[in-house]
């Protein structure tokens, strides 16, 4: 600092110490680039010199690499499915079972009427025989079946962000829903929204006991417990009928589906002749006149009492028809035919 800087901070120090804060003014700038002992309207103006900050340095983020979803390898999507709906489908089935078994004991006993006649209105059934038709659950595989194909597996959206597993659609605007990608000409199609699958499970089977479409489906349910006879009633449900039935019996055979079934007892009264079957491999009992029929060879073909009955079908994989001269009873595929007394031919 040479003597003409010196005396310039020394006048600058006698200045500050006179004057008080208000009469200071600091301006940005360069100290000493700056005219010291400038005075403006008698206030002291100092330029202060600009500090020197070092720029800051931004801290490297380092980018977390996306994890990319492996997708589940088919067995691991049926392992999962079966994981979550199996024991779903099977409560439901027995809830209903139960049902269906105490209901059709208040009928025979003619009691609880209040409580039949709120499940006629609920399933919009007339008489008493339609809504026994209506409450008999069919078997858990078909469920099984359905839901996997409509949901691919528990992987379509609708099950992810709806929990529908059956393709139920909704035309009520006041229900949850959501909307489909497609459309069907130029209206929106929209599904319903379940808050649990158990919750879409019940409705599923609702729907098919009151539907008018699956009115043959329901009464052939009060007769057999074979899901492969009866997929073939419910053409109905897709738009691509008969290959849709195909791919539900390929679906249960191949899954092996149908080991989840519930074995239950159907009874069928046709002129005054009751036949109870508990399952495929038991022997069936007439109780017409104490004449006995039983499986032969666990073929499920039965010989019957032809002078009693002309078409019955039972819950033994094959519906038992006889001929118009009641000579014989044979199977619907004719590949085996029994006498009267029940012999194999």
């Amino acid at each position: 600092m040479n003597y003409k800087q010196s005396l310039s901070v020394a006048f600058l120090g006698l200045f500050l110490s006179a004057c008080g804060d208000s009469q200071v003014k600091v301006l940005k700038g360069n100290f000493l680039d700056t005219k010291l002992g400038t005075i403006e309207n008698k206030k002291m103006v100092v330029v202060l010199p600009k500090p020197k900050i070092k720029p800051s340095v931004k801290p490297k983020i380092k980018k977390v690499p996306k994890i990319k979803k492996v997708p589940l390898s088919v067995h691991a999507k049926k392992e999962r499915f079966k994981k979550i709906l199996v024991p779903i489908s099977v409560k439901v089935y027995n809830d209903l079972e139960s049902l269906y078994q105490n209901i059709k004991k208040d009928m025979k006993n003619n009691r609880n009427h209040v409580q039949i006649n709120q499940l006629k209105k609920e399933y919009k059934a007339k008489t008493n025989t339609e809504l026994l038709h209506a409450l008999k659950p069919h078997p858990v595989s078909i469920v099984l079946a359905q839901a996997a194909a409509e949901s691919a597996w528990l992987t379509s959206r609708f099950t992810k962000e709806a929990n529908n597993i059956f393709g139920v659609w909704s035309f009520n605007k006041k229900e949850p829903r959501i909307a489909a990608s497609g459309m069907r000409g130029n209206k929106t199609i929209y599904l319903k929204k379940y808050d649990t699958f158990t919750e879409a499970v019940e409705d599923y089977y609702k729907n098919l006991g009151k539907n008018w479409a699956y009115k043959r489906f329901r009464k052939e349910r009060t007769l057999t417990n074979n899901p492969h006879i009866l997929v073939d009633y419910l053409g109905s449900y897709s738009e691509k009928k008969e290959e849709y039935t195909k791919l539900l019996k390929s679906m249960i055979k191949y899954n092996k589906f149908d080991k989840y079934d519930i074995n239950s007892i159907i009874e069928i009264d046709i002129n005054t002749t009751k036949i109870a079957v508990k399952d495929k491999n038991t022997t069936i009992k007439i109780d017409q006149n104490e004449t006995t029929a039983t499986d032969i060879n666990t073929t499920a073909i039965v010989a019957v009492d032809l002078n009693k009955i002309k078409k019955i079908a039972v819950d033994i994989n094959r519906t038992i028809e006889t001929d118009q001269n009641k000579t014989k009873a044979f199977d619907i595929n004719n590949t085996i035919n029994t006498d009267v007394n029940g012999t194999a031919q």
